[in-house]
């Protein structure tokens, strides 16, 4: 079981809209509800209360004070009402979620909606009674809240209908949406995960160690690059893999870069073992970033590009630094899209986001780790 991170095999999102889901997600039913909207709703209610006054007080001059009144009555009425039946919703929402158990979440708040418009009901026939036609408590019966609080109902149903409706809709759409993304994201990963420049390079340096007479070397060189392979393949329907699993793909990668690069490369690990096996992250992320600082970097056996791997277990993160030393690439070689989708993956997996720091002199990334339960 992962520690904060959603079900496997869902969609990617961009990294913005990954992060905005976490933070506002589906359950957040407010949004199809118009009380956000004050200046609006206030003048909806003002009209509201008018054309009630003008229907309950026929024959009422409008500066008489049986209109007054008669629209001071409807305008609370109105406005405690739509109070009511809004937002508490908002503290609803960040309780019981929708999409879980729909049914239960629709009765508590329908339930909800009518003890409040009850209150409310109740609050203001009983200040106009006392206050202003100053009746006692005791006169006081049930009769007066039948007919507002069946409005009330029907009003209820429809509104929280209607919200569940819209959003529910609203979850379908994004999910298809979602679905379209997540095939082209895999397409772009597989095409990135199987480069065809890695593939030619490495081939390269098994020539050269062929050429040189080195089957010792050679043998190692095609075990470890079938190592990768394999590694690359088994991986592709995984959302995540053991921290372990992803070192010793690692591992193996960098052997082939060493062979190629020779001493132009140096990575410092600062790993501690006994957490590998217990942590997570997406397949090829470590390799992904290791590829870049690679591709934007210069390298050559009097500078070594270097390169350090540090493991932070009491913040669960994996850093991945390296001297800045840019190089041009030629057009195409680089679209970007590499740690964008890294990006997109880990918003999804967990609310904790990708950092990327840079100053003139280092680059690094710093990946969250998921923890296996």
């Amino acid at each position: 079981m992962l520690n904060s991170a959603l079900p496997v095999n869902r969609p990617t999102l961009t990294p913005d809209e990954a992060l905005d889901a976490r933070k506002a997600s589906l359950s957040n039913l407010g949004r199809h509800y118009p009380h956000r909207k004050w200046v609006f709703m206030l003048g909806l209610m003002l009209v509201l209360s008018l054309g009630l006054s003008f229907l309950f007080c026929r024959g009422c001059s409008v500066l008489s004070e049986d209109f007054l009144v008669t629209f001071g009555y409807n305008f609370f009425y109105t406005t405690g009402l739509w109070l009511a039946n809004g937002f508490p919703n908002e503290w609803l929402n960040r309780r019981v979620d929708w999409t879980i158990q729909p049914i239960k979440r629709f009765l508590i708040t329908l339930s909800m909606s009518l003890v409040l418009s009850l209150i409310v009901i109740f609050l203001v026939t009983t200040s106009f009674n006392v206050l202003y036609h100053h009746r006692p408590l005791s006169s006081i019966t049930w009769r007066p809240f039948v007919m507002p609080l069946l409005i009330t109902v029907v009003v209820s149903l429809f509104m929280h209908s209607r919200s569940f409706l819209l959003s529910w809709r609203d979850a379908t759409t994004q999910a298809e949406r979602l679905q379209k993304e997540n095939a082209q994201a895999q397409a772009d990963s597989l095409r990135r995960q199987l480069d065809p420049h890695f593939l030619f390079n490495s081939l390269n340096a098994l020539t050269s160690l062929v050429e040189e007479n080195d089957p010792a070397r050679a043998t190692r060189f095609i075990r470890q690059l079938s190592q990768v392979y394999r590694y690359v393949l088994d991986s592709q329907e995984q959302e995540v893999v053991p921290l372990a699993d992803e070192m010793r793909f690692v591992e193996a990668y960098l052997y082939l870069q060493r062979t190629r690069l020779g001493e132009g490369v140096q990575v410092e690990m600062r790993l501690p073992p006994a957490a590998l096996e217990t942590l997570v992250v997406p397949p090829l992320a470590v390799q992904l970033l290791l590829e870049n600082a690679l591709k934007h970097n210069a390298t050559s056996q009097r500078d070594p590009l270097r390169i350090r791997i540090e493991l932070d277990e009491a913040a669960r993160t994996l850093a991945v630094r390296n001297i800045r030393r840019p190089r041009r690439l030629p057009d195409g070689e680089s679209t970007g899209l590499g740690l964008k989708n890294l990006c997109a993956r880990y918003a999804f997996l967990t609310s904790q986001p990708v950092r990327v720091e840079e100053s003139d002199t280092e680059f690094g990334v710093v990946l969250p780790v998921l923890e296996l339960q």
